[in-house]
């Protein structure tokens, strides 16, 4: 776990969400659209996540609609909405790799906050099905959909502190992504890389976080 700067005990704890707490595995999503494209799950993957319109998607001048009218017209895939909808949340494991009584622990002593690069698609399966969720607050979840920004723009960290309420410096922020987390110190947040859930765990009971 690389924390790469010494803090005192912080106010808030501002988390990542893909791969921080909800395991990601695009294949699953891959597959079956690359199956209805006939392309490879990489190869698709690897289109979708260079096209054009990506940051579009991701920073919400995009609807959902046009996204799934965008890859379906351009990939030739005969999906319906819903269809395609459930397909694409095939990417997000229903189990998590930080169980939720760990927010519930850390929600009596600090405030909690969420900062992701997701999609409008990702936001309302996650709110609807994954229990993480009720320990932050609605106006403590910044989503780079809804923030019109995406990590590493300073505008989004901005977005992120505010939503915790408390100066930056007093704000631990955990993300698996070396250059986001660097992002978020330059920003004046606590950085701290999430490399496994044993490891986060270990630091947090050696700042005496939780117990």
């Amino acid at each position: 776990m690389a924390s790469g700067n010494e803090f005192p005990t912080p106010k808030a704890l501002l988390f990542d969400i893909g791969r921080v707490i909800v395991r990601v595995d695009v294949r699953r999503a891959a597959e079956p659209l690359g199956e209805a494209a006939r392309m490879a799950p990489a190869e698709i993957w690897r289109a979708i996540e260079t096209d054009p319109r990506w940051s579009d998607w991701q920073e919400g001048r995009m609807s959902a609609r046009e996204w799934h009218e965008h890859l379906t017209r351009r990939f030739g895939v005969r999906l319906g909405f819903e269809e395609f909808c459930e397909v694409w949340n095939r990417a997000l494991d229903p189990e998590t790799i930080l169980a939720e009584k760990l927010f519930a622990e850390l929600g009596r002593r600090f405030r909690l906050a969420l900062l992701s690069n997701t999609d409008p698609i990702h936001v309302a399966h996650m709110e609807m099905n994954f229990g993480f969720m009720r320990h932050f607050p609605a106006a403590a979840r910044v989503y780079s959909c809804a923030a019109g920004a995406s990590k590493p723009s300073p505008a989004i960290y901005a977005k992120g502190i505010a939503a915790c309420g408390v100066p930056a410096g007093e704000i631990v922020y955990v993300d698996d992504v070396a250059e986001y987390v660097e992002a978020g110190r330059r920003a004046g947040l606590k950085g701290v890389q999430f490399v496994g859930a044993g490891e986060l765990l270990q630091e947090l009971r050696h700042k005496g976080l939780i117990e």
